[in-house]
């Protein structure tokens, strides 16, 4: 039977290892640095779930291998710990203490010792969270809302502002939950994150884009109205659409200003059927709070001079390749897989369950809203036009 060679690495491979990580290469991409296979990269990287451990410094008040060397030379001239001691400027009761836990005065080697004491001090740091179960619990609860981290965490800093131990940052939340050596939160709650994954990935990684198509009469984006850009003005739009498998699709829109999110059920892929989306859509909203609308160059558009007729609403088209030029929505949509993971058929959801989908988008807090959620926003636009 042919056994397979086991790969290993160095210190140095493996800080370039994690290095390499953090800027976002994938293990693949790692593995061919090294001329190594991607799977001996991932036992590496998932031993601390993807997120690099801190590098490993000895205090500054720790016995140096030069000091336990010079306490093993003293042990054999027979010298007192008292002496030792006063020779290293050190407390006799260090002295004491540190030959006792190594074999007594007859057992006790420097090297040994110091081997010892650099493992002893691998000992995990505590999580703040293991030490408030109520907050445990808490973000545990918000976590199956499908509430990000980075939302709880914010969300967490707004209630209590002025009680620290009524708060946590988002990078502690996701150590808990990866770093399972020390962390409180069940490994099962990575199913609640938008994106679960074994591993964290690095915030580095990059994303594949989207194919894009020709629009007849697109108007482009640069003709969009500047007031667009910052995003101070209600009633302007984005739109795209979520794939399930059958044929199965979803529209998406996002309000730019509030980040408000509404759902509709499309039939098909066709230009008809998400033209007829749209409009009904568009005809639950005032006027003022439905300006424009944003769309990729996505081919079930083409009809778009039908919905501005329907609902003197201008279509602008995104440049080709260029997703981020519709940010709020593309985020959204990465929002939207929590509850429509891909491969899903997507069919099967009536408008209803759509509504309350985007209910529960529309009440979690937003970091960007200085975590306001978009309902609260967004009502305010609609109070300021009454």
């Amino acid at each position: 039977m042919k056994y397979r060679t086991r790969t290993f690495y160095t210190d140095m491979q493996k800080s370039e290892m994690w290095d390499r990580w953090q800027r976002g290469e994938s293990m693949s991409s790692i593995g061919r640095h090294f001329n190594r296979a991607s799977s001996s990269i991932f036992p590496h990287l998932a031993e601390f779930g993807g997120i690099r451990p801190p590098d490993r410094k000895r205090s500054r008040f720790a016995l140096s291998l030069v000091e336990r060397e010079e306490i093993s030379r003293g042990l054999v001239a027979q010298q007192s710990f008292r002496s030792i001691a006063r020779n290293l400027n050190r407390s006799p009761s260090t002295i004491s203490r540190e030959v006792r836990r190594n074999g007594g005065r007859q057992a006790y080697r420097a090297a040994r010792s110091d081997q010892r004491a650099w493992d002893c001090a691998t000992r995990p740091k505590s999580c703040k969270l293991s030490f408030n179960d109520p907050l445990c619990q808490l973000i545990a609860r918000k976590l199956r809302r499908k509430w990000s981290p980075q939302q709880i965490a914010g969300w967490l800093k707004r209630k209590h502002p002025d009680e620290e131990q009524h708060r946590v940052s988002h990078e502690t939340i996701y150590r808990s939950l990866y770093v399972q050596t020390r962390g409180v939160l069940k490994k099962e709650l990575q199913q609640c994150l938008r994106c679960p994954r074994a591993i964290r990935r690095s915030r580095h990684a990059t994303q594949k884009g989207l194919k894009l198509r020709k629009i007849k009469d697109a108007t482009p984006i640069s003709e969009r109205p500047p007031e667009v850009e910052d995003r101070a003005v209600p009633g302007l739009w984005e739109g795209d659409l979520i794939v399930g498998s059958n044929n199965s699709y979803i529209a998406t829109l996002v309000e730019r200003h509030s980040r408000f999110v509404m759902l509709a059920i499309v039939e098909n892929k066709d230009t008809q059927s998400v033209i007829t989306a749209l409009i009904k859509q568009a005809r639950k909203l005032p006027k003022e709070l439905y300006r424009s609308l944003t769309w990729d160059r996505g081919s079930e558009m083409a009809g778009h001079a039908q919905f501005t007729l329907a609902t003197n609403i201008d279509v602008f088209f995104c440049d080709p390749q260029s997703p981020w030029q519709r940010g709020s929505n593309e985020n959204t949509n990465r929002l939207l897989r929590q509850y429509f993971p891909k491969g899903i058929d997507i069919s099967g959801f009536s408008q209803a369950k759509l509504s309350a989908v985007a209910r529960q988008l529309n009440e979690r807090p937003r970091k960007t809203l200085q975590y306001q959620t978009p309902a609260e926003k967004f009502q305010a636009c609609v109070a300021a036009i009454n």
